[in-house]
Order: structure tokens, then sequence, then C-alpha cells
């Protein structure tokens, strides 16, 4: 039986290794992770994830939201754009309180979403509960191609389907 050395912190000595090789190649695995050297997550612009479904009459928008007072949010609907904006603020308001990690973005955020023609602008209505926003965006009825009898100028006999002919 061969017996073999195993150095615990051999994995974490070849990922101190990685890391700063890379850290060599400037913005390389900082643009990896969406974030730019000397930036952290909540320094960086940010917008709530967004659930767009479709349903027989109406559509249904969802936004994760969590730690958003719905007195923070505003919701506009203008020129067939559904637009949601509001703010997060950020922890340790309190004083006397300190911060050991803030890793949650936070701060101003607008999302504008384009909706189909065929909705009812005056019937939208949102909620919000347990950090997740529904805005319910109605589809109008839609409306279905009637056929409109032509009467023969002559005799006020109705024509119905093609047209008559003269007997000709």
């Amino acid at each position: 039986m061969t017996l073999t050395s195993w150095d615990l912190f051999d994995d974490l000595r070849a990922a101190q290794d990685e890391l700063a090789r890379m850290s060599r190649m400037p913005g390389h695995w900082a643009a990896q992770f969406g974030q730019q050297p000397g930036t952290g997550p909540a320094l960086q612009a940010w917008a709530p994830a967004l659930d767009i479904t479709e349903r027989e009459n109406d559509y249904l928008v969802e936004a994760e939201l969590p730690g958003i007072r719905v007195e923070d949010l505003e919701i506009a609907f203008q020129d067939g754009l559904l637009t949601i904006q509001g703010e997060r603020h950020p922890v340790g308001g309190t004083p006397g309180e300190k911060v050991h990690r803030a890793e949650r973005r936070y701060g101003a955020f607008r999302r504008s979403i384009s909706m189909p023609r065929h909705v009812q602008a005056d019937k939208i209505e949102a909620s919000a509960h347990d950090g997740v926003l529904q805005i319910l965006v109605p589809k109008v009825t839609e409306a279905h191609a009637k056929r409109i009898p032509v009467r023969n100028g002559q005799d006020d006999r109705v024509i119905t389907g093609k047209a008559a002919s003269n007997g000709a």
C-alpha cells in the first residue's frame, strides 16, 4: 500500500496563486464577474430581474424587489412603454452600527418594457408581496370581423357572398 502526503492548504494556495496571476492582467478577472476593478457590488448600477408571462386575457410582469418599500416605487405606462423605477436604500443607517459586508446592490433603478398595442392602459394593476412586484396588464378584447351585407341599389335585395352577376 502506498501512502501519499496530502496538504490541506494546497488547494487554497493554488487558488491564491490563480487570483494573483489574474490580478496582473488588468481588468480580466473583474470583467469576468461583471465588476470594474475597485468597485464592489453595492456601488454598481443595478436593475431588478423580470419575468413577463402572456396569458389568455393579460400579461403578467413580475419583478424581484426584496428590501424595497412600496413608497419607493413608481410605475408608469405611456406610449406603449411600461416603466418601473424606484430605489433600494443601503444598510447601516443606524448610528453605532458597523457594516462588515454589504454585497447587495442599492440605489436608484429603472426598467422599461415595450408592451404590445393591444393592452388596456387604464386597467393596469400592481401589487407587491414577499419582495415580488406583480403588474397585471390586461389585453384589449379583440374585435372580430363583422360581415356587412350589401344591398342592391335597384331593388333592395340583399346580396350575400360573392358579387352577383347581372344575368348577362
